[in-house]
């Protein structure tokens, strides 16, 4: 599978290039960039042999299988269509899209292409993920799940403090929370509220919201990008046997903690891999190669994007790209 990167995001060595050492059958094959010295100086460094000279020139390129799509927020929908139009398969990296709206979009385009869409929730294909799922089942009823992913981002002229460009702490740091208490609530959160504090007009560098799960569980997200809580990248499970507590549920490979107790009994567990970046990319070529091994599809991405649009309204605030 010969994959081509829209620009040349920080986040690329990371997400793409490195796995693709490590994944059998995969190359990054070009890159493109709205500056074409700056992806000239990105192949170079990273190996990539073809240079475009405009993302419409690699989407066209017919050597290329997939897309990786590392733009800006805003951007998300528009080229991950574009690519499927040009019958490339696309990892999109999170957010999937600026609202719900654009996401329901992509994922018609999707169904009527047969192409695999994967949102890059990466911290899902790691065995965490799936453990966290095994020991909520052990936690009896859940009553409580609590999410954090705070870290400190005081680069202020940052895109990622762009409204234009689909910007603010939910987007960036919040679809992660909000999509880690979608998986272990087991259900779709109704927002009953949320409170914003804001870096410019419309535009949040902090967010904290109040769920409510189908269950009946009481849900809560929290993300930040600059607040009183610099840094915490964690999840916590309430249930009526017992609790759980993770700690750096993202990039577990780095780092963290799990542990449980069921029934007074407390235990402490460490779960061995690879880069979550790298089972990600591995799952992605299972689902090109087989039809199997999408975690993060379109009809996922539609029910987190659904949650973050309504905790934007309910902070008083205007969902993205609506503005």
């Amino acid at each position: 599978m010969r994959i081509g990167t829209l620009g040349a995001a920080r986040i690329t060595p990371a997400a793409l290039v490195r796995p693709a050492r490590l994944v059998p059958g995969v190359e990054v094959a070009a890159v493109a960039a709205r500056d074409r010295s700056r992806a000239a100086a990105f192949a170079a460094k990273h190996g990539i042999p073809v240079v475009h000279d405009s993302y419409e020139a690699l989407v066209a390129d017919p050597s290329i299988d997939a897309v990786y799509n590392p733009l800006p927020n805003a951007l998300h929908a528009e080229w991950t269509l574009r690519a499927l139009e040009a019958g490339k398969h696309v990892l999109c990296e999170k957010p999937f899209a600026s609202n719900e709206a654009e996401a329901r979009t992509v994922a018609e385009a999707t169904d009527k292409s047969g192409l695999v869409v994967m949102e890059a929730f990466h911290y899902r294909y790691h065995p965490l993920a799936e453990r966290m799922l095994s020991i909520v089942g052990d936690l009896g009823e859940i009553q409580e799940i609590e999410t954090w992913l705070c870290f400190p981002l005081p680069r202020f002229s940052d895109i990622r403090y762009s409204l234009p460009l689909a910007g603010g702490a939910l987007m960036d740091a919040g679809c992660y929370a909000v999509h880690c208490a979608r998986l272990l609530g087991g259900g779709e959160p109704t927002v009953v509220s949320a409170r914003a504090l804001l870096r410019s007009p419309g535009v949040d560098r902090a967010m904290a919201a109040a769920l409510e799960f189908p269950s009946g569980a009481s849900g809560r997200v929290h993300a930040s990008m600059w607040s009183s809580r610099l840094l915490k990248i964690a999840a916590r499970v309430t249930g009526s046997r017992g609790e759980m507590r993770v700690l750096n549920f993202i990039a577990p490979q780095i780092f963290h903690r799990l542990s449980y107790t069921v029934d007074g009994v407390t235990r402490r567990e460490r779960v061995a891999g690879d880069a979550t970046y790298t089972y990600q990319l591995r799952a992605f070529a299972s689902a090109v190669q087989t039809g199997d091994g999408n975690l993060t599809p379109p009809s996922d991405s539609i029910a987190n994007m659904a949650v973050i649009d309504e905790i934007y309204r309910k902070a008083g605030l205007s969902p993205r790209g609506t503005v």
